[in-house]
Protein backbone atom coordinates (compact mmCIF):
# COMPACT_ATOMS: atom_id res chain seq x y z
CA UNK A 1 0.00 0.00 0.00
CA UNK A 2 2.98 2.31 0.52
CA UNK A 3 3.66 2.10 -3.22
CA UNK A 4 0.13 3.39 -3.81
CA UNK A 5 0.76 6.27 -1.41
CA UNK A 6 3.99 7.13 -3.23
CA UNK A 7 2.19 7.07 -6.57
CA UNK A 8 -0.60 9.28 -5.20
CA UNK A 9 1.97 11.84 -4.01
CA UNK A 10 3.74 11.80 -7.38
CA UNK A 11 0.53 12.68 -9.21
CA UNK A 12 -0.46 15.11 -6.39
CA UNK A 13 -3.61 13.14 -5.63
CA UNK A 14 -3.62 14.03 -1.95
CA UNK A 15 -7.21 12.91 -1.31
CA UNK A 16 -6.30 9.36 -2.29
CA UNK A 17 -3.07 9.58 -0.30
CA UNK A 18 -5.04 10.68 2.77
CA UNK A 19 -7.45 7.73 2.48
CA UNK A 20 -4.59 5.25 2.13
CA UNK A 21 -2.65 6.76 5.02
CA UNK A 22 -5.67 6.67 7.32
CA UNK A 23 -5.78 2.90 6.85
CA UNK A 24 -2.02 2.52 7.19
CA UNK A 25 -2.03 4.51 10.43
CA UNK A 26 -4.48 1.97 11.84
CA UNK A 27 -2.55 -1.06 10.57
CA UNK A 28 1.06 0.13 11.05
CA UNK A 29 1.07 3.29 13.21
CA UNK A 30 4.75 2.90 14.15
CA UNK A 31 6.04 2.43 10.60
CA UNK A 32 8.46 5.35 10.00
CA UNK A 33 7.55 5.53 6.30
CA UNK A 34 3.87 5.83 7.17
CA UNK A 35 4.73 8.59 9.65
CA UNK A 36 6.89 10.35 7.07
CA UNK A 37 4.14 10.36 4.45
CA UNK A 38 1.67 11.53 7.09
CA UNK A 39 3.95 14.46 7.88
CA UNK A 40 4.30 15.29 4.19
CA UNK A 41 0.51 15.18 3.81
CA UNK A 42 0.15 17.65 6.69
CA UNK A 43 2.76 19.87 5.05
CA UNK A 44 1.06 20.04 1.64
CA UNK A 45 -2.30 20.56 3.38
CA UNK A 46 -0.96 23.66 5.14
CA UNK A 47 -0.99 22.15 8.64
CA UNK A 48 2.57 23.29 9.24
CA UNK A 49 2.63 22.90 13.04
CA UNK A 50 1.35 19.32 12.78
CA UNK A 51 3.89 18.53 10.05
CA UNK A 52 6.73 19.97 12.16
CA UNK A 53 5.70 17.78 15.11
CA UNK A 54 5.69 14.63 12.95
CA UNK A 55 9.11 15.42 11.47
CA UNK A 56 10.59 16.17 14.89
CA UNK A 57 9.28 12.90 16.33
CA UNK A 58 10.81 10.99 13.42
CA UNK A 59 14.17 12.71 13.93
CA UNK A 60 14.10 11.74 17.60
CA UNK A 61 12.84 8.18 17.29
CA UNK A 62 13.69 6.59 13.94
CA UNK A 63 16.98 4.92 13.00
CA UNK A 64 16.14 4.58 9.30
CA UNK A 65 18.69 6.84 7.58
CA UNK A 66 16.54 7.47 4.49
CA UNK A 67 13.52 8.43 6.58
CA UNK A 68 15.69 10.65 8.78
CA UNK A 69 17.13 12.45 5.75
CA UNK A 70 13.68 13.19 4.32
CA UNK A 71 12.29 14.12 7.75
CA UNK A 72 15.16 16.59 8.26
CA UNK A 73 14.53 18.16 4.86
CA UNK A 74 10.80 18.35 5.61
CA UNK A 75 11.40 19.93 9.00
CA UNK A 76 13.70 22.55 7.45
CA UNK A 77 11.09 23.39 4.79
CA UNK A 78 8.37 23.73 7.39
CA UNK A 79 10.55 25.89 9.65
CA UNK A 80 11.12 28.34 6.79
CA UNK A 81 7.39 28.47 6.03
CA UNK A 82 6.48 28.93 9.70
CA UNK A 83 8.93 31.81 10.06
CA UNK A 84 7.54 33.49 6.95
CA UNK A 85 3.99 32.97 8.20
CA UNK A 86 4.93 34.40 11.59
CA UNK A 87 6.59 37.48 10.07
CA UNK A 88 3.57 38.12 7.85
CA UNK A 89 1.20 37.81 10.81
CA UNK A 90 3.31 40.19 12.92
CA UNK A 91 3.54 42.68 10.04
CA UNK A 92 -0.23 42.56 9.69
CA UNK A 93 -0.70 42.91 13.45
CA UNK A 94 1.46 46.05 13.54
CA UNK A 95 0.19 47.62 10.29
CA UNK A 96 -2.17 49.94 12.16
CA UNK A 97 -0.16 52.87 13.64
CA UNK A 98 -1.94 52.38 16.98
CA UNK A 99 -0.43 48.89 17.15
CA UNK A 100 3.13 50.23 17.03
CA UNK A 101 2.87 51.78 20.50
CA UNK A 102 5.40 50.56 23.04
CA UNK A 103 4.04 47.84 25.27
CA UNK A 104 4.88 44.97 27.60
CA UNK A 105 4.02 41.27 27.67
CA UNK A 106 3.79 39.74 31.15
CA UNK A 107 3.69 36.01 31.92
CA UNK A 108 1.54 34.86 34.83
CA UNK A 109 2.42 31.94 37.14
CA UNK A 110 1.73 28.46 35.82
CA UNK A 111 1.20 25.29 37.87
CA UNK A 112 4.28 23.07 38.20
CA UNK A 113 2.42 19.91 37.14
CA UNK A 114 1.64 21.32 33.68
CA UNK A 115 4.83 23.32 33.24
CA UNK A 116 6.61 20.73 31.09
CA UNK A 117 3.73 20.55 28.62
CA UNK A 118 3.33 24.34 28.63
CA UNK A 119 7.06 24.77 27.98
CA UNK A 120 6.76 22.77 24.75
CA UNK A 121 3.99 25.07 23.52
CA UNK A 122 5.79 28.19 24.74
CA UNK A 123 8.98 27.12 22.94
CA UNK A 124 7.10 26.61 19.70
CA UNK A 125 5.34 29.98 19.88
CA UNK A 126 8.45 31.92 20.88
CA UNK A 127 10.80 29.83 18.70
CA UNK A 128 13.18 28.89 21.49
CA UNK A 129 14.30 25.53 22.86
CA UNK A 130 12.05 23.75 25.43
CA UNK A 131 14.70 23.81 28.17
CA UNK A 132 15.00 27.61 28.02
CA UNK A 133 11.22 27.89 27.79
CA UNK A 134 10.77 25.96 31.02
CA UNK A 135 13.22 28.24 32.81
CA UNK A 136 11.37 31.32 31.60
CA UNK A 137 7.84 30.27 32.59
CA UNK A 138 7.17 31.57 36.14
CA UNK A 139 5.78 29.40 38.93
CA UNK A 140 5.03 31.96 41.64
CA UNK A 141 5.01 35.53 40.36
CA UNK A 142 4.44 37.60 37.24
CA UNK A 143 7.39 37.87 34.87
CA UNK A 144 7.98 40.76 32.47
CA UNK A 145 8.93 38.74 29.41
CA UNK A 146 9.10 41.11 26.47
CA UNK A 147 8.75 44.74 25.44
CA UNK A 148 8.03 46.03 21.95
CA UNK A 149 5.22 47.03 19.62
CA UNK A 150 1.88 46.27 21.25
CA UNK A 151 0.54 44.69 18.04
CA UNK A 152 3.26 42.05 18.07
CA UNK A 153 2.87 41.47 21.82
CA UNK A 154 -0.89 41.06 21.42
CA UNK A 155 -0.31 38.57 18.60
CA UNK A 156 2.05 36.51 20.78
CA UNK A 157 -0.15 36.84 23.85
CA UNK A 158 -3.23 35.57 22.04
CA UNK A 159 -1.28 32.52 20.87
CA UNK A 160 -0.12 31.91 24.43
CA UNK A 161 -3.66 32.17 25.80
CA UNK A 162 -4.90 29.78 23.12
CA UNK A 163 -2.26 27.33 24.39
CA UNK A 164 -3.44 27.75 28.03
CA UNK A 165 -0.39 29.81 29.03
CA UNK A 166 -1.66 32.70 31.20
CA UNK A 167 -0.39 36.15 30.29
CA UNK A 168 -1.49 39.72 29.64
CA UNK A 169 -0.23 42.71 27.71
CA UNK A 170 -0.60 46.48 27.95
CA UNK A 171 0.79 49.61 26.34
CA UNK A 172 3.20 51.82 28.25
CA UNK A 173 0.68 54.64 27.82
CA UNK A 174 -1.98 52.57 29.62
CA UNK A 175 0.44 51.80 32.45
CA UNK A 176 1.36 55.47 32.81
CA UNK A 177 -2.32 56.33 33.34
CA UNK A 178 -2.31 54.38 36.60
CA UNK A 179 -2.21 56.84 39.51
CA UNK A 180 0.60 56.15 41.96
CA UNK A 181 0.70 57.66 45.44
CA UNK A 182 3.63 57.37 47.83
CA UNK A 183 2.28 56.68 51.31
CA UNK A 184 4.18 58.40 54.12
CA UNK A 185 2.17 57.07 57.06
CA UNK A 186 -1.28 55.98 58.25
CA UNK A 187 -3.19 58.72 60.05
CA UNK A 188 -5.99 56.38 61.13
CA UNK A 189 -7.13 52.80 60.53
CA UNK A 190 -10.74 52.68 61.82
CA UNK A 191 -13.51 53.02 60.86
CA UNK A 192 -11.78 53.85 57.57
CA UNK A 193 -8.12 53.94 56.69
CA UNK A 194 -6.64 57.38 56.09
CA UNK A 195 -3.11 57.77 54.75
CA UNK A 196 -0.94 60.82 54.31
CA UNK A 197 0.66 60.53 50.89
CA UNK A 198 2.25 62.32 47.95
CA UNK A 199 1.17 62.27 44.31
CA UNK A 200 3.41 62.06 41.24
CA UNK A 201 4.28 65.77 41.55
CA UNK A 202 5.26 65.41 45.21
CA UNK A 203 2.18 67.27 46.49
CA UNK A 204 1.16 66.25 50.01
CA UNK A 205 -2.40 65.13 50.68
CA UNK A 206 -4.53 62.39 52.20
CA UNK A 207 -6.58 59.43 50.98
CA UNK A 208 -9.40 57.73 52.85
CA UNK A 209 -10.64 54.27 51.88
CA UNK A 210 -12.25 51.11 53.21
CA UNK A 211 -9.90 48.17 53.68
CA UNK A 212 -12.33 46.05 51.64
CA UNK A 213 -11.45 48.20 48.60
CA UNK A 214 -7.89 46.84 48.61
CA UNK A 215 -8.00 44.02 46.04
CA UNK A 216 -4.26 43.38 45.58
CA UNK A 217 -1.03 44.01 47.39
CA UNK A 218 2.65 43.52 46.66
CA UNK A 219 5.11 42.71 49.43
CA UNK A 220 8.78 43.43 48.87
CA UNK A 221 12.02 44.13 50.71
CA UNK A 222 14.51 46.87 49.88
CA UNK A 223 18.17 46.71 50.97
CA UNK A 224 19.64 49.46 53.14
CA UNK A 225 22.87 50.96 51.78
CA UNK A 226 25.24 52.87 54.05
CA UNK A 227 28.65 54.49 53.76
CA UNK A 228 31.01 52.55 56.04
CA UNK A 229 34.69 52.51 56.91
CA UNK A 230 36.43 49.17 56.45
CA UNK A 231 39.93 47.79 56.03
CA UNK A 232 41.24 46.38 52.75
CA UNK A 233 43.45 43.28 52.37
CA UNK A 234 46.50 45.37 53.35
CA UNK A 235 44.85 46.70 56.49
CA UNK A 236 44.35 50.23 55.17
CA UNK A 237 41.17 52.10 55.98
CA UNK A 238 38.79 52.63 53.10
CA UNK A 239 35.32 54.06 52.67
CA UNK A 240 32.76 52.10 50.69
CA UNK A 241 29.04 51.53 50.25
CA UNK A 242 27.82 48.38 51.97
CA UNK A 243 24.49 46.61 52.25
CA UNK A 244 23.45 46.59 55.89
CA UNK A 245 20.16 44.69 55.70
Amino acid sequence: MLEQVTAAFERQDYDTAAELLQQLLKDSPQDPWVQLYWGQLQEVSGNLEAAANVYQQLLRNTINSKVMAQARQGWQRVEVLLKEKRLQAIAQATADPSNTQAGVLVLEPIASEIKAQAAQKFAQIMQIDPYTARLILPSRNWRLYRTGAIGELRFLGQHLLNSDIPCFWATVAEIEKIRVFQVNYFQSAVPQATVICQNEQGQLGSLTFNCSEVSQRITGLLPIFEQVVDRDVRGKLQRKTQTQD
